[in-house]
């Protein structure tokens, strides 16, 4: 009896054992229950990040796109900077051109006294303000040449037909559009001969020549491109000067949206850039009586514009008139026009486009599928002829296959 009663538990140790084990069932119990919301805040703290995350994203694609605008501001700045000095470069070049007249004027003693500036500011005032000069060489027997010509330049088909040629045409030109065509040409060994009357006569009719102090002949073009020169930067005050053949098929409206691109440039020579060698036998056409120059035989010419059209800026044109007398003269019209500009600051443009050959022909160069790709040629000649082969009958031709149209001259703002 009294082992029995020794196995048994003392109730007084009953309330022990209880409260631990209630307070650890209790502690147990609330471990529980707070995983689920642990789950909870760890979803949610996960979406709080990932707007964090995305409200990160939209600020830096905000900014980014801002740093893309300010780099657009940048460079459009920039842009307008360079504008501006080749504007102002233009005008100081402008400014030492008018100077150098003014000084070369009291050297030749045409003004040699203190009246000088005030002459030479009079002489400005009565240039006529131009955007384009433009020169057409002709000769004394080209008289159908001139006839057909003006569907070159105003694209009117009737004009070729009637043979009138528009001379009020030619004025509204160089009043809506500041181009100013003529025929350019001289006069006669022989004074007052039938063939300066027959000029004379031509020109009181249609009005659209430009006379030259220069005695005409083939061998004489060099000496003509500079009394060309000299004589149109005397009358008219022109961003550019363009000399072409008559012979030559010339798309005006290209040709003047063309030399826009180049008018903040102060000195550019523009043409079809080629580079033939130095002929230096006399039986043939285009020999080089000085091909000595040019170092040994087989050699080349420098870079020049092919002498059937170029186009030369203000300050080019007025350095001709300036230095002519001193300026050499090769045999060729087109190499003497480039050596004049070796050693100068001068911008060589090669434009292919004024060198397009004319249908039919079998060239990358043809004026007809480049007119049909919507890139019009800006003048167009046979090489083989040095100008389009029989250019009275075929210029119509050329035109219609070439031609960009009357609304690309009269439609447009240069």
């Amino acid at each position: 009896m009294k082992n029995r009663s020794s196995n048994k538990i003392s109730a007084k140790w009953i309330p022990v054992f209880c409260v631990p084990s209630f307070l650890l069932g209790m502690l147990i119990t609330s471990r529980m229950w707070a995983v689920p919301e642990s789950n909870g805040q760890l979803i949610s703290t996960r979406r709080q990040e990932q707007e964090l995350q995305i409200v990160s994203e939209d600020c830096a694609t905000k900014k980014k796109l801002g740093q893309e605008k300010d780099v657009m501001n940048e460079i459009y700045k920039t842009h307008e900077s360079i504008q501006r000095i080749r504007s102002l470069d233009k005008q100081m070049a402008s400014i030492q051109m008018e100077l150098a007249a003014a000084r070369s004027s009291q050297e030749m003693g045409v003004s040699g006294d203190s009246a000088a500036t005030s002459v030479l500011q009079k002489d400005n005032s009565a240039k006529q303000k131009a955007f384009i000069v433009i020169g057409i060489n002709t000769a004394f027997s080209s008289r159908k040449r001139r006839d057909s010509i003006p569907v070159v330049y105003m694209g009117l088909i009737a004009e070729i037909v009637s043979t009138v040629r528009p001379g009020e045409k030619l004025l509204q030109l160089e009043r809506e559009k500041g181009i100013v065509i003529r025929f350019m040409i001289g006069h006669s060994a022989t004074s007052n001969s039938i063939l300066d009357r027959a000029i004379d006569s031509e020109e009181s009719q249609h009005k659209d020549f430009l006379r030259l102090e220069h005695v005409e002949g083939y061998h004489e073009l060099s000496a003509k491109t500079k009394t060309f020169f000299t004589t149109a930067v005397a009358k008219w005050d022109a961003d550019f000067y363009v000399k072409v053949d008559d012979d030559v098929h010339v798309n005006l409206g290209m040709l003047a949206s063309t030399l826009a691109h180049h008018r903040s440039k102060p000195r550019v020579y523009i043409g079809c850039m080629k580079s033939g060698p130095v002929l230096a036998q006399k039986s043939l056409k285009y020999h080089e009586p000085e091909h000595w120059k040019f170092g040994e035989a087989g050699n080349k010419y420098f870079r020049h514009a092919t002498g059937q059209i170029y186009a030369i800026s203000r300050d080019l044109a007025t350095y001709i008139s300036i230095n002519q007398p001193i300026l050499h003269k090769y045999a060729n019209e087109d190499v003497s026009l480039g050596s004049w500009f070796i050693g100068l600051e001068v911008e060589h443009i090669d434009e292919r486009n004024m060198c397009c050959g004319t249908p039919p022909v079998e060239s990358s160069a043809d004026c007809e599928w480049k007119a049909q790709a919507g890139n019009v040629c800006i003048a167009s000649f046979d090489w083989s002829c040095s100008g389009i082969c029989k250019s009275v009958e075929k210029i119509k031709f050329v035109h219609e296959k070439c031609g960009e149209g009357d609304a690309a001259v009269w439609g447009s703002l240069f």
